[in-house]
């Protein structure tokens, strides 16, 4: 069992920046990939970024060139750095973790989220 905690959401201009973070636990791998889901109302699960443990990084079309995905293993941590937002990145979102050794999966495991808000 894995526990993910994510953290740094919150409400924001268009044009500003963010950092989220997730903090994993529990019978963790430094061998799973890692990556980010966004869910927002009405709208299906997106995966924002993933980033295996060999180095593979992958990014959903409509983030690539302002996200940033980073993971360091000795903390268990996965990072998300955000620039230049825009008010369609409004959503939850949420760490994964999994098996997988391709950057977009699969995914197993799943955190709580953090809520962004990006304001126009």
């Amino acid at each position: 069992q894995v526990q993910l905690v994510e953290s740094g959401g919150g409400l924001v201009q268009a044009g500003d920046s963010l950092r989220l973070s997730c903090a994993a636990s529990g019978r963790t791998s430094s061998s799973y990939v890692m990556g980010w889901f966004r869910q927002a109302p009405g709208k299906q699960s997106e995966l924002v970024a993933g980033h295996t443990n060999g180095g593979s990084i992958g990014y959903a079309d409509a983030v690539k060139g302002r996200f940033t995905i980073s993971r360091d293993n000795a903390k268990n941590t996965v990072y998300l750095q955000m620039i230049d937002l825009k008010p369609e990145d409004t959503a939850v979102y949420v760490c994964a973790a999994g098996r997988g050794s391709n950057w977009y999966g699969p995914y197993d495991y799943w955190g709580q989220g953090t809520q962004v808000t990006v304001s126009s």
